[in-house]
């Protein structure tokens, strides 16, 4: 018998061995043991000492531990490699807030988390450090999450820190030892990021760098090279403090000007992270007094900026980009300053100092909950760089708001604010100037009217020292990025909601820049600066009769009967009346128009949807704002942003968006602005009513997840005290629920979908139908002429609804085949009408 064969037989004799005394209760094995043969009744075995190791190694390839990474600890059979209690504690563990995860895989680009204790003593220190080095993931009441990624180290290196900075700053939070994995994560995407600057100057690129040999070996790469203008040029930088406008040290300096005195020369001031960081790292106590520093640099020539930012990545140094506005002297100054009266508050500078940390301004996105003052950090940042500015909005009537919140907050001529819209082609009248203009105009693909293009020939032929991109989650989309076409030296994107269902979100990193600052959305309301809301999800029971159809239906119209339930009808009709009661301005969504119009109709309140005119709209919203009798609105999807009503209190969602986040963050910040109630005790109420046992239990709880990561919590209510005491409740008999549903079972499939809007907000169809929604019937409605000729917001519409309809000729197949048998049946379709006419 061959070794080989007889290796294999002694392997299946000691299973079988191991089969007749296999462990039982009361002999338990050992699950450390490394034999599989425990309790045999042969221990000894007949192989010899090669048939033993080709049986060890016929084991070994059918291991399990084989093909998993192999951990220098033994992981519990509990926790599996989450288990890291191997780690050893530091003596003074406890009054360290912060736990690091180790678990970091070889090259990857996702960091580790770690966990904050914000209950600590030093808890507020080391949010103040997270929030510049890492991104935060979760943060409720008591212990907040946050992971490191390459971007978010990218950040934390373009505000001055280094990469040894971040590791000893974690050595005094961790409460055990940083990890090898994490300082090597670190040093990955730190000891090259920042050496490279590009730097435009005069609407000229520099490429700058303290290291002359690293210049000098971009100079002799093959890509590089032939992009070179100049050769190596030395001097000295100063260190340039960034005084942000609306700040008690930016009100000093203009006191002095004012009083004709030399202006006090700002000291570097370092920000509330910064000077956290520097308490932590500065280990002598010791502040250099020289803030100038040697840098080697040499330009680029014109267009090739963005061949060299690629090489330069590609080869292992990415490039930090950086607008020199100081020293820029081609481009026209902007008279613009905030007004005496305006003070930003200290969220908002925090967020502009990350901006223009070393006196220069950087490109990335701010993140502030709605009502926290995103126009005003946009404001501030365009009085600091005074050059000019294009502010890019949603919708057309976002863009008369951004107009009119320069005018209140900031000192600017009456001539140097333009609108482009459909309706307003204005350019202003300056060398400079603020621009104020809606993605959709500017990306329009397809032909223009003659003002229109005049308009954006004028756009492209100009340098914006600032872009502005509000609500910039929507950049993504393919046809929003076509704003990178236009040449703006430094962008900041403004958002509530830095996240997308399709995961593009990620590519704002390269469209605009890095996320600069994202505020704590629970902080900012403890410090009263945005309303406190209490959120709550109402489970609303499915009446039998609706539960039955709803069950029979297979198709989209089962939306229908959950968002038609009477249960959810009565529990909507209680909180209103409960909440007019009290003295609060209530706001009712529902993404449904069907459900909208009922609901609204029959409790005798306004509404407004993709329908309704500008008018009606205009006068409905100053009804609530300012009657003390109209005190509940029903809003359609427009309503989802671009709509101001810091009177609203209470808000009731009955119908939303399946499963969409950031829906709901928006929605939520409708009442997030600060009330003019503050008494003890005053809260916002957010309501979400969801029909038991249906499918919108699932899409609720997706929903709420962003919300719960900002650290709101919903409390789940089953039953409201007093309901059935109700006076003028509806729906109470079965007649009336049997009415109501066959009013539901005699709708179409198409009544049950959400509504489609233009622009997706408050006032992006203000001229133009719906083509998917309505009736179907002819609908007499007010229009512009620009319209009608085709130049104004209804020209997109009319081209869907032309191809749509057999207008203009569709695109035959790609595929020869389809081209041949549509031959085919061209040719019989021919052969057999003339074959009918004979």
């Amino acid at each position: 018998m061959s070794l080989k064969r007889k290796a294999i037989d002694g392997v299946q004799a000691s299973e079988r061995g191991a089969k007749r005394a296999s462990a039982g209760p009361s002999t338990p094995s050992s699950y450390m043991s490394d034999s599989d043969y425990a309790g045999s009744d042969h221990p000894d075995s007949d192989a010899d000492q090669s048939e033993s190791e080709h049986i060890k190694k016929a084991r070994a390839k059918l291991d399990f531990s084989s093909i998993t990474p192999k951990q220098s600890h033994n992981s519990s059979r509990s926790f599996g490699v989450k288990d890291f209690a191997w780690q050893k504690l530091k003596p003074d563990h406890a009054n360290r807030p912060i736990w690091i995860d180790p678990a970091v895989l070889p090259g990857s680009r996702k960091g580790p988390k770690l966990t904050l204790e914000i209950f600590s003593p030093l808890g507020q220190q080391a949010t103040d450090l997270l929030t510049t080095i890492a991104e935060p993931q979760s943060r409720p009441s008591h212990m907040h999450e946050y992971r490191f990624s390459e971007h978010s180290l990218y950040a934390a290196l373009s505000v001055g820190l280094k990469g040894n900075d971040i590791i000893r700053a974690l050595e005094k939070f961790s409460k055990t030892p940083v990890p090898d994995t994490v300082i090597e994560f670190i040093q990955r995407h730190t000891k090259a990021y920042g050496k490279i600057r590009m730097v435009l100057r005069d609407n000229r690129f520099f490429v700058e760098s303290e290291d002359r040999a690293l210049i000098e070996e971009l100079l002799r790469d093959p890509v590089i090279g032939p992009c070179a203008r100049s050769q190596i040029e030395s001097g000295t930088l100063e260190a340039r403090a960034a005084v942000i406008q609306g700040t008690k040290e930016a009100t000093a300096v203009r006191q002095a000007q004012t009083q004709n005195e030399p202006a006090p020369r700002p000291e570097p001031r370092l920000t509330q992270q910064q000077s956290v960081i520097d308490d932590l790292l500065d280990e002598e106590g010791e502040e250099e007094d020289d803030v100038r520093q040697l840098v080697n640099q040499f330009e680029i020539e014109n267009g090739k900026r963005d061949i060299v930012a690629k090489q330069c990545l590609d080869i292992g140094y990415p490039a930090v980009s950086e607008y020199d506005f100081e020293g820029d002297t081609v481009n026209p100054n902007l008279p613009i300053d905030l007004k005496a009266s305006t003070q930003i508050r200290p969220y908002q500078e925090k967020a502009l100092s990350k901006m223009f940390g070393n006196g220069r301004g950087k490109s990335g996105i701010i993140v502030l909950p709605c009502g926290a003052g995103k126009t005003l950090v946009g404001i501030t940042a365009a009085c600091h760089i005074k050059k000019s500015v294009m502010v890019l909005c949603t919708s057309a009537m976002s863009t008369h708001q951004w107009a009119n919140e320069f005018r209140k907050w900031s000192e600017i001529d009456e001539q140097d604010i333009a609108v482009f819209t459909a309706n307003d082609k204005k350019q202003f009248a300056r060398d400079s100037g603020v621009l104020v203009s809606t993605y959709s105009i500017v990306t329009s693909s397809g032909k223009r009217a003659h003002d229109t293009q005049k308009m954006m020939d004028w756009i492209m032929s100009r340098e914006w020292g600032l872009m502005i991109l509000d609500e910039v989650h929507v950049v993504p989309a393919r046809m929003f990025r076509k704003v990178g076409a236009i040449s703006a030296h430094c962008k900041l994107g403004l958002t509530a909601t830095l996240l997308r269902e399709d995961d593009k979100i990620g590519d704002l990193n390269f469209l605009i820049g890095p996320k600069l600052y994202e505020a704590n959305w629970m902080e900012l309301a403890d410090q009263g600066h945005i309303a406190k809301v209490q959120c709550a999800e109402v489970w609303c029971p499915m009446s039998m009769e609706f539960y039955q159809e709803y069950q029979r239906e297979t198709n989209r119209r089962r939306a229908l009967y959950y968002m038609m339930n009477p249960i959810k009808y009565q529990v909507c009709q209680f909180l209103i009346d409960y909440h007019e009661k009290r003295g609060d301005k209530i706001i009712v969504f529902s993404d449904n128009i069907f459900a909208l119009e009922h609901y609204a109709k029959s409790m005798g309140k306004y509404f407004i949807s993709g329908q309704t005119s500008n008018n009606e709209r205009i006068d409905v919203l100053n009804k609530f704002q300012n009657e003390d009798s109209v005190r509940t609105l029903f809003l359609s999807k427009v309503g989802d942003t671009s709509l101001d009503l810091p009177e609203a209190t209470c808000l009731i969602q009955i119908s939303s968006h399946y499963g969409s986040r950031r829906q709901e963050a928006q929605r939520l910040g409708r009442i997030l602005r600060a009330k003019k109630r503050n008494e003890e005790g005053f809260n916002a109420f957010f309501y979400s009513l969801v029909s038991k046992d249906t499918n919108e239990m699932h899409y609720s709880a997706k929903r709420q997840a962003f919300l719960v990561d900002q650290g709101y919590a919903f409390k789940t209510i089953v039953h409201l005290a007093g309901m059935s005491e109700m006076v003028g409740l509806r729906y109470r008999t079965k007649q009336e629920r049997m009415e109501l549903l066959s009013q539901v079972a005699l709708q179409s499939e198409t009544s049950a979908d959400i509504e489609k809007v233009v622009d997706d907000n408050l006032w992006g169809g203000l001229n133009a139908a719906n083509p998917k929604g309505g009736s179907g019937k002819v609908k007499r409605q007010t229009g512009l002429l620009a319209d009608a000729s085709g130049g104004g917001v209804m020209a997109p519409l009319y081209r869907e609804q032309e191809s749509r309809r057999g207008g203009k000729k569709q695109k035959g197949p790609d595929s020869e085949w389809f081209k041949k048998e549509a031959r085919r049946r061209e040719a019989h379709r021919k052969k057999r009408a003339a074959a009918e006419g004979n």
